[in-house]
């Protein structure tokens, strides 16, 4: 960027200086500078130097760049470039910090963090308070005050007793004293002559506040060697007891660096395994058919009724926990697929007074598509969902337990966390699947923890001597950050849902991401998605840029929604060839059991769940028929020969004798007692049974009494009374009050229509291509009506022009005559005031039909609506 003949004064300055370009790329990194849109350019500077604005925009930093920002908040206001350098690089001039610096200060120019030219550089007055050290708020760089700072309440005497003990000639006044005392200390061969002469204590105590933090603990009367630091100003008093390195002489000390640990690149993502594609993908699709198969486990086994919600929302431990052994799996993974069913819309709460879990409409839906289809589904539920399932069992800031279901269990950069995740498995070969411990660092480099970073962190006090400069578990603190713990999450749920294989991302997970599969190849695992190859900004003199092959367009950032389901739609027709077909067939067994090789079709699979019970699952799923199960199926409706036609039709083997005998066995029994409700009784035309049935002692329960010789009463509502009865062998039927068997039938349970969990965004949106164009105009247009002359006096402070009707007309008449171009105060129909640029087509009926230069289009506006005019002046 060419340095303007007149030097910005402030950031409104410089923001008008940027291109429409430029401008759109602040607005997109920034989204919350446009919520609303400003009036100008001096109302977008005011709003990107607010204190929560400022923050946000520093948390999105990558190490480097934050590294940056931090070495300007602790040099000069304005620094120079050459100044920034060496803080950051240090006097050997490291020559990775000076190719990589040039990009670093583009991207905080970029972001409205740093404006001004190379010889005038500033960082906003927000972030430099936010960075800068203080008593209470120590820089992360581990520096102190000035000089200057340091000796700002000092007495005039006791600061030439420091010069005059420093070698330094004695001064007129305590500015040019403290002038003096700082030229020294930044002066590399001086100081080191000084250095020389001190006590090997002395030095011991100056190593141990080079790297912060720099303030330490000093009796009143101080050693020999610390009162030869202190006479010197190599120590400067702050409070009783306490004193400071001051920054010039940590910095000589430093060799001139700001930082201990300057990360100019990103860490690489290392490959821990390398497979072949073909083996990453058949891995990842049985894995994504394994999710299918739980998914309908959990809602079928939730089918009449799921368990009850808690008072305070979300499932009980104790139904967690049934859950889990129902699927047979640990509680986290069973928290991990009722989170995703719940977040596909598949499973919501029934809101009645008995309030319950249970499948929703759309899970029916659900079952009748495609394998693929459905899978999908799943996979963009996950990926979008800001619902973190591996919170459940966690507690909330008021010290509760965070439940599966429950509230408390969204997190903002879920999403972005994992889209991040899987854009750092795309940029390795395919077929490579990376350590964790080098995602979790790039991420961290990306994303660090501001404060944290490089172990700057000054976190603790000095001892009685001085203080030690240990940093303290700035990686420890880094591995229990939100970010890393939501990137280990997303490694194991991406493999459980078949989004990966084997580690590697698959190419199902690939066209999800919507990256394009031809442009992701082999790579050295950090190039492909690496923030410092891409240039926000010009480099500096002879700087040339890297060039990275194989690089996924999008860099895996997430999609608009309408992008994000064709690339679902994608990743359905990849995985569809490589999920089994469904079987239309089981093989019998002599055993009371069926196998079915593979999935079975819906109507089979759906039969054979009522018919039998699961037995073992896996490759092949193991069914097994008892008297329970047979029973079952002729509660639903079926008779023995619809049972014995059924399995005939759908086994490859002949239908085992022993389980013909079963069904005509249970089927000759079943019906033979009638259950129906008196409070409830029980009807056979076979009062031998009746009499068989009250000499049993297990029927005590049921306080049976006979009424007519084919009929006993109880006392036991008739639900109690058929499980009694089965329970002692027998094989009861329910009735109507017209006496015909009531006929039970499963997947009875569906909840009112409900939609899936809205995410809970990470701030506002990022916006899109016309929105910002949009912006743009309207704050240009709004900054020209603010700053451009005008013909006529302007009101004071930005006001609306307030003119008669009569000049309003007159005005507006003449400008549609001469093609001038009006600034005019306009009042909506709500009230809401604002500053238009028009230029007048005509006027007629009590309007004015112009062209909006604030909205870039032809409006008409009631001439009562406006508060007044202004011509602009020519120029």
């Amino acid at each position: 960027m060419s340095t303007p003949a007149t030097p910005p004064r402030s950031l409104a300055e410089a923001l008008r200086t940027r291109d429409d370009a430029s401008l759109a790329a602040l607005l997109r990194s920034r989204p919350d500078l446009i919520t609303p849109v400003p009036t100008d350019l001096t109302q977008l500077a005011t709003r990107a130097g607010t204190r929560g604005s400022v923050v946000r925009a520093l948390e999105r930093l990558d190490r480097f760049a934050l590294q940056t920002a931090e070495a300007l908040a602790v040099a000069s206001d304005p620094a120079s470039y050459d100044e920034l350098l060496a803080l950051m690089a240090g006097d050997r001039r490291d020559p990775a910090v000076v190719h990589a610096l040039p990009r670093a200060l583009a991207a905080l120019r970029e972001q409205a963090l740093v404006w001004g030219a190379d010889d005038r550089l500033r960082l906003v007055r927000t972030a430099r308070e936010l960075l800068a050290p203080s008593p209470q708020h120590p820089s992360p760089t581990g520096l102190g005050p000035t000089v200057a700072e340091a000796t700002a309440g000092m007495s005039p005497g006791r600061i030439q007793e420091i010069v005059t003990a420093a070698g330094l000639p004695s001064t007129h006044d305590p500015v040019s004293a403290v002038a003096s005392l700082t030229k020294l200390f930044t002066a590399r061969r001086r100081m080191k002559t000084l250095l020389a002469g001190a006590p090997e204590e002395s030095l011991e105590v100056l190593n141990r506040l080079v790297w912060g933090p720099p303030y330490g603990q000093v009796t009143a009367d101080p050693a020999p060697w610390l009162r030869w630091l202190i006479d010197r100003g190599l120590l400067l008093p702050t409070a009783p007891g306490t004193v400071v390195l001051p920054r010039e002489v940590a910095l000589h000390l430093r060799a001139g660096r700001a930082h201990r640990e300057v990360e100019p690149v990103a860490p690489a993502v290392e490959a821990k395994a390398t497979h072949r594609p073909q083996v990453v993908d058949t891995t990842a699709a049985g894995q994504a058919y394994t999710a299918l198969a739980t998914v309908e486990e959990l809602l079928k086994d939730w089918d009449e009724g799921g368990p009850a919600v808690m008072r305070a929302g979300g499932l009980s431990v104790r139904d967690l926990k049934r859950t889990a052994v129902a699927l047979d799996v640990a509680e986290p993974v069973a928290a991990f697929w009722v989170e995703l069913a719940y977040a596909a819309g598949l499973l919501a709460s029934d809101g009645d007074a008995d309030e319950r879990y249970a499948a929703t409409p759309a899970y029916d839906e659900w079952l009748d598509q495609p394998a693929a289809q459905r899978w999908a589904r799943l996979a963009e539920a996950w990926l979008t969902a800001t619902r973190t399932s591996g919170l459940v069992g966690g507690r909330d800031a008021k010290d509760r337990t965070l439940s599966a279901l429950g509230p408390g269990l969204d997190r903002s950069a879920a999403p972005e966390v994992r889209h991040r995740v899987l854009g750092l498995l795309a940029g390795l070969p395919e077929g490579a699947s990376p350590s964790a411990e080098s995602v979790l660092a790039r991420l961290r480099w990306e994303r660090p923890v501001r404060g944290a970073g490089g172990g700057q962190r000054s976190t603790g006090g000095a001892g009685s001597t001085a203080g030690s400069a240990e940093g303290a578990g700035a990686g420890a603190q880094a591995d229990d950050d939100l970010r890393s713990r939501l990137a280990r999450w997303t490694l194991g749920e991406a493999e459980m849902l078949g989004v990966t294989g084997r580690g590697a991302l698959s190419r199902q997970g690939r066209a999800l991401l919507g990256l394009g599969l031809e442009s992701v190849g082999a790579g050295d695992g950090a190039n492909p998605s690496d923030p410092s190859a891409s240039s926000t900004g010009p480099s500096g003199p002879g700087d040339k840029l890297p060039v990275h092959h194989h690089r996924p367009p999008t860099h895996a950032d997430p999609l608009s929604p309408a992008e994000q389901a064709a690339a679902s739609a994608a990743a359905a027709r990849i995985l569809a060839p490589l999920l089994p077909e469904p079987l239309d067939h089981v093989l019998l067994q002599a055993d009371l059991t069926a196998v079915a090789p593979g999935p079975l079709e819906r109507p089979l699979a759906d039969m054979l769940d009522v018919l039998a019970d699961v037995e073992s699952k896996g490759g092949a799923t193991v069914y097994r028929f008892t008297p329970g199960s047979v029973r079952r199926a002729l509660d639903a409706g079926r008779s023995a020969s619809d049972l014995h036609d059924f399995l005939t039709a759908h086994s490859r083997t002949p239908v085992p004798q022993p389980l013909a005998y079963l069904i005509d066995d249970v089927a000759r029994r079943h019906g033979h007692l009638r259950i129906g409700a008196a409070s409830a009784y029980v009807r056979c035309d076979d009062d031998a049974v009746l009499s068989e049935i009250l000499a049993d002692k297990r029927s005590a329960g049921l306080r049976l009494r006979r009424l007519a010789p084919t009929v006993l009463a109880a006392q036991a509502d008739p639900a109690a009374l058929l499980d009694g009865l089965r329970a002692m062998g027998f094989a009861p039927a329910a009735e109507s009050a017209e006496g015909d068997v009531v006929i039970t039938r499963a997947h009875a349970r569906r909840t009112p229509p409900r939609t899936a969990p809205d995410p809970v965004p990470d701030g506002p949106p990022t916006p899109d291509t016309t929105l910002l164009s949009a912006a743009i105009r309207a704050i240009r247009a709004g900054d020209r009506a603010s700053t451009t002359p005008l013909k006529t006096t302007t009101p004071p402070n930005g006001e609306l022009p307030r003119t008669s009707s009569a000049e309003t007309l007159a005005t507006v008449q003449a400008a549609v005559l001469t093609g001038t171009t009006l600034w005019i105060g306009y009042v909506n129909a709500e009230g809401a005031a604002s500053q238009r640029v028009i230029a007048p087509i005509r006027v007629e009926g009590g309007f004015v039909t112009a062209y909006d230069h604030t909205a870039d289009e032809v409006r008409t506006y009631p001439l009562h609506r406006v508060t007044g005019v202004a011509e602009l002046a020519e120029d």
